[in-house]
């Protein structure tokens, strides 16, 4: 995997993360169309809580996980995917802000997790049919959760008042069309 410079996350101001001491990614759309990324968070891996799987799918996102939302450039349409430690992922679709609807099933997320030290790392790869086609607007985000049960929410930004990661303003990244 050829990958693009890191992008780091920032933690919401509204929950400091005293465990985590940065969140980076990176992303990268490869030649058949389909998406890269790697997250890496270092931090005091023991106060937090990293599921070992058996979570139900519709609620990997209350829980420690790693999070993408993907939309074609200039369209409404959505989707979120959640990448949980233990193995697990699932995806939502919306068409237009919070307003959910059916989602098709889709090919296999590949993914890679490794945990050493105070560092935890994701490789994530998307096949091409699980996005849409052309230039992308990425929302990358994590969900921390603390051993105590607390949670910290980190994203490449935040809109203003609580943490909002659907708010299209934490769509900051975008990515251009593969180039074939």
């Amino acid at each position: 995997m050829n990958l693009s410079p890191f992008h780091a996350l920032v933690c919401h101001p509204d929950t400091p993360d005293a465990c985590v001491r940065g969140i980076r990614v990176v992303a990268e759309c490869e030649a058949d169309g389909g998406l890269s990324l790697r997250y890496r968070l270092d931090g005091a891996l023991d106060g937090l809580r990293i599921p070992a799987g058996g979570l139900p799918l519709e609620r990997l996102w209350a829980h420690t996980c790693f999070e993408l939302f993907v939309q074609a450039e200039g369209g409404e349409v959505y989707r979120e995917f959640n990448f949980s430690p233990g193995g697990q992922w699932t995806h939502f679709d919306f068409s237009a802000y919070r307003a959910r609807i059916e989602s098709p099933a889709l090919p296999a997320a590949q993914l890679g997790w490794q945990r050493s030290g105070g560092v935890l790392t994701l490789d994530v790869r998307l096949p091409a049919a699980s996005l849409p086609a052309g230039a992308l607007r990425l929302g990358i985000t994590a969900v921390v959760e603390h051993a105590d049960g607390g949670h910290c929410y980190w994203a490449l930004g935040h809109p203003p008042g609580k943490p909002d990661f659907h708010h299209r303003d934490g769509f900051a990244l975008a990515l251009p069309a593969p180039t074939p």
